[in-house]
C-alpha cells in the first residue's frame, strides 16, 4: 500500500495530523477516504468548511487555511498496528514539518496521536497549556474514526472551538 500526499504549505491556520492512511485512503490517495469516517462531516457540522467536502476535495482544505498530514505515513488497517518504531520516526519527521510549515494551530485528530507525539499521559480535549513545538497551538480532539463511541455531537462541539483560536 502507499501513503499520501500532504496536504501543507506555510502558515496555514490548522494543521490537522492524524494517526495514518487507511487502506481506503491509501486506495483512492485521499485523506479520509474511508466511508465510515466522520472527517468532512465534523469540520462542516463544527463550521470549519461551508460544505461536506468529499475525500477526493481534500486538497480545497488549503483554501481554507487548513492542512493534512499523518503522524505516520504506512497505511494500515488499524490504528494498533502501528509500531512503536513507526511513531519514533513519524514524530521527528512531524516535529520538522511544523518547525518548517509553522501553522498556527496543529488539530491532533485523536488522544492517541497527540499521546505518541508529545509523551505526555494526561491530555484533556481541546488547547493544551504547552505546545510540543514552540510558537503553536497544540489542540487534541477526538478521532473521527466511525469506531469512536463519542456522539458526533460531543465530537463537533470540541472541534468549533477551533474557531475561536483561529
Amino acid at each position: 500500500m502507499k501513503s499520501i500526499p500532504d496536504h501543507i504549505v506555510s502558515g496555514l491556520d490548522i494543521l490537522f495530523v492524524g494517526f495514518n492512511p487507511s487502506m481506503r485512503s491509501s486506495e483512492t490517495g485521499h485523506h479520509y477516504a474511508n466511508p465510515h469516517n466522520r472527517f468532512w462531516k465534523i469540520l462542516y457540522k463544527s463550521g470549519l468548511t461551508p460544505c461536506i467536502l468529499d475525500p477526493s476535495e481534500d486538497y480545497r482544505l488549503l483554501g481554507f487555511g487548513y492542512g493534512l498530514t499523518n503522524i505516520v505515513e504506512r497505511p494500515t488497517k488499524a490504528a494498533d498496528q502501528i509500531t512503536k518504531q513507526d511513531y519514533r520516526e513519524g514524530s521527528e519527521v512531524l516535529k520538522q514539518k511544523i518547525q518548517y510549515f509553522k501553522p498556527n494551530i496543529i488539530c491532533y485528530v485523536g488522544k492517541g496521536v497527540y499521546k505518541e507525539f508529545s509523551r505526555r499521559k494526561q491530555i484533556p480535549w481541546g488547547k493544551q497549556t504547552e505546545p510540543v513545538v514552540p510558537g503553536t497551538i497544540d489542540f487534541v480532539a477526538p478521532s473521527s474514526s466511525g469506531l469512536v463511541r463519542m456522539k458526533i455531537n460531543e465530537v463537533v462541539d470540541i472541534y468549533k472551538q477551533l474557531n475561536s483560536l483561529k
